[in-house]
């Protein structure tokens, strides 16, 4: 891959991983500022029910950018575009739609198909 494509793809990784960040600040700021008294059982319960969602959401977004991590040290190495599994070239248009992906799509076929069965 030329270096034009690396750098636009370390861009849009990094772009995502700060967009990340961001939110997961907010969600802090947000959790640790909220003080409120709710004589209600049933308002207290949908807080508590909608902080457990926003903090699974958040959950996933930090394996997110562990994932984007990875692929901007695959960046630096020489190592991105290539699948770990065969060490074909991914296809741009996979690379495009997920970009911290790391195997090709066929063997991420294969994979799939390999979970089917277990």
């Amino acid at each position: 891959m030329d270096k034009k494509i690396l750098a636009e793809f370390k861009d849009l990784l990094q772009q995502q991983m700060d967009e990340l960040r961001q939110d997961a600040g907010k969600t802090v700021s947000e959790m640790t500022e909220e003080k409120s008294n709710f004589p209600d059982p049933t308002d207290r319960a949908s807080l508590e029910s909608d902080r457990n969602f926003e903090l699974r959401i958040r959950d996933r977004e930090r394996k997110l950018i562990k994932k984007i991590r990875e692929a901007l040290e695959r960046i630096d190495e020489g190592m991105f575009g290539l699948c770990e599994s065969c060490e074909e070239t991914i296809g741009a248009e996979r690379l495009r739609a997920r970009p911290v992906t790391t195997l090709c799509i066929d063997c991420k076929t294969e994979q799939e198909r390999q979970e089917k069965i277990c």
